[in-house]
């Protein structure tokens, strides 16, 4: 057998120049990856460093335009408000009532009032599975812009309908818009702002469903004394006046950064930054540190979990932050909120006139609103975790009270009036604490690769959570029903106690961690009590990670 043949020296020179490039390459690759990495400290160090007002000075047009994507949700908390007050309302009701009423008139039935209820729950569940797919591959604008669009057709229905069938029709539809409003207004304000803005712009979204509510309020007591079909015409016809208000905002406004980023078009991710902050304000932000940091956590991200469905949300660590979203938004609604939709009811037990029960109404949305400022001075000074818990508490305390005067005979008006000031109480406490954290809760918590599929089944599973309620309230609290009334704040005083226990053993500290730290702290499996104390390094050396706990 012939022995092989030795290389010449040309083949020689050959195979060691292609070594020798091969290693210059690997070095400059190297090199390249540890100068983005230390970009992205850079960016981190100054997210850190960047104080309340700094934000306010370097964001203001990220803040404006979080601002009208948000207000989208006063348009649906607008709507939603609307029907809910029309069943107590004696136009709509003599137009659409399927029952004759106690003092004469008609009366739209229990029956009726949970199908058009749930109607516009399940358009909400459509939209936001709609949502998740669109938002992903079209963008966060695009898809607000098709959404009011839509929403200007739909509201033709309820405006013109003729029978009852028609406004459920309706509500099922208008459903779809409102279930894309939820997630968007929430994933673009914490996507838009920096790690010191993102529990304001994320909670101003429930300001906006009171703000939204408020108005509704204003509205229907406005119109109260207006016979005939215009006195539930005109509160349709006012829908009409927001989409294109956002439509035009919306048409300045840049897309989502990160969604940029994820799509792999950095230099229009530069860009929207580029338009979200102010080149006047006097800091040392830097578009490029900014941009690699997004690049940095992305690829963190991927490395954790390649895939992007709604099935990836259910794997390795993207369990336990879909948890936490979704227990977090279910609570909202099986913390005893849906009865204070129902203080009205007992106002009007207690002697007051039907004018002066929604004059009470509207104090209570006044009161939403003072507690969601609140909120907000305190998620600066105590984060998130222990404003949810001690609300949490607190709401079961006023629900148990409630609960027991509930057993007071039903011709005493003492009790009533005690009933309804505590449920005013109890959307004070809510909109301070649950209701608004919640929110940050939801933006924060899942991975920016994952974020908008999460918050859609968060929001989901809140809806469905909103299907049990609007089947069992009108029971709870109809006369001809079970007849719990006030007794009915016992039965959500005991899922307080579940959530408050879920709360302290599974519910993280966000505040102050950008979002690649908070992939570190769920990659190694912090415990949620130890969140707020640990350490994150999320550019060790040798590209790994490190956490590390501190005894406080």
């Amino acid at each position: 057998m012939a022995e092989p043949k030795a290389p010449t020296a040309t083949e020689v020179d050959f195979i060691q120049s292609q070594a020798n490039e091969a290693q210059s390459n690997s070095m400059d690759s190297d090199g390249l990856k540890s100068g983005l990495a230390e970009q992205a400290r850079n960016a981190t160090g100054r997210e850190h460093e960047l104080t309340l007002k700094q934000a306010f000075r370097l964001y203001p047009k990220a803040i404006a335009f979080s601002l009208i994507f948000s207000a989208a949700v006063i348009m649906e908390g607008y709507d939603l408000a609307l029907l809910g007050g029309f069943y107590g309302y004696s136009a709509f009701q003599n137009k659409f009532g399927d029952q004759p009423g106690p003092n004469g008139g008609k009366v739209v039935s229990a029956n009726w009032q949970t199908y058009i209820q749930n109607g516009g729950l399940v358009g909400q569940i459509i939209g936001l599975y709609i949502n998740g797919f669109i938002s992903d591959h079209f963008g966060y604008k695009r898809t607000m812009l098709f959404s009011q669009a839509l929403m200007i057709s739909l509201i033709f229905i309820p405006f013109f309908a003729p029978n009852i069938q028609t406004i459920l029709a309706g509500n099922i539809l208008l459903g779809i818009p409102w279930g894309i409003f939820q997630t968007l207004s929430v994933t673009y304000a914490s996507d838009v702002a920096p790690v010191i803005l993102r529990p304001y712009l994320t909670t101003y979204v429930n300001l906006c469903w009171i703000i939204g509510q408020l108005i509704s309020a204003g509205v229907l007591r406005g119109l109260l004394s207006r016979e005939g079909e215009w006195g539930y015409r005109i509160p349709f016809a006012l829908q009409w006046m927001w989409p294109p208000l956002i439509i035009l905002g919306t048409l300045f406004a840049p897309e989502s950064p990160w969604w940029l980023v994820r799509k792999g078009r950095l230099e229009d991710a530069k860009k929207a930054l580029l338009q979200l902050t102010s080149r006047n304000a006097q800091s040392n932000f830097d578009v490029d540190d900014q941009v690699a940091l997004m690049k940095a956590t992305d690829e963190l991200e991927k490395a954790q979990s390649e895939g992007m469905t709604y099935w990836d949300c259910f794997k390795g660590v993207d369990l336990r932050r879909t948890e936490i979203a979704s227990v977090s938004y279910l609570a909202q609604c099986w913390c005893g909120s849906a009865l204070m939709g129902y203080s009205v009811q007992f106002y009007e037990r207690a002697g007051l006139s039907p004018q002066n029960s929604f004059d009470m109404n509207i104090g209570q949305s006044a009161m939403g609103v003072i507690g969601v400022l609140l909120s907000w001075v305190m998620m600066g000074r105590f984060g998130r975790r222990d404003i949810y818990i001690a609300g949490m508490f607190g709401l079961m305390v006023i629900l148990m009270t409630v609960g027991g005067l509930g057993f007071a005979r039903p011709d005493l008006p003492g009790p009533s009036w005690a009933i309804g000031s505590l449920l005013l109480f109890y959307t004070f406490v809510y909109n301070m604490t649950v209701g608004p954290v919640c929110y940050s809760i939801v933006a924060e918590i899942p991975s920016t690769r994952h974020k908008i599929k999460t918050v859609v089944l968060a929001r989901n599973f809140s809806n469905i959570g909103g299907l049990l309620n609007n089947s069992l309230m009108p029971h709870m609290l109809g006369i001809h029903s079970w007849n719990w009334g006030a007794r009915t704040g016992l039965f959500w005083a005991g899922f307080c106690v579940v959530i408050l226990i879920w709360s302290y053993f599974r519910l993280p500290e966000p505040k102050g961690r950008t979002y690649g730290e908070l992939d570190v702290l769920f990659h190694h499996r912090v415990s949620a009590r130890k969140f707020a104390s640990t350490r994150v390094d999320q550019f060790a050396e040798g590209g790994n990670t490190k956490v590390e706990p501190v005894d406080l």
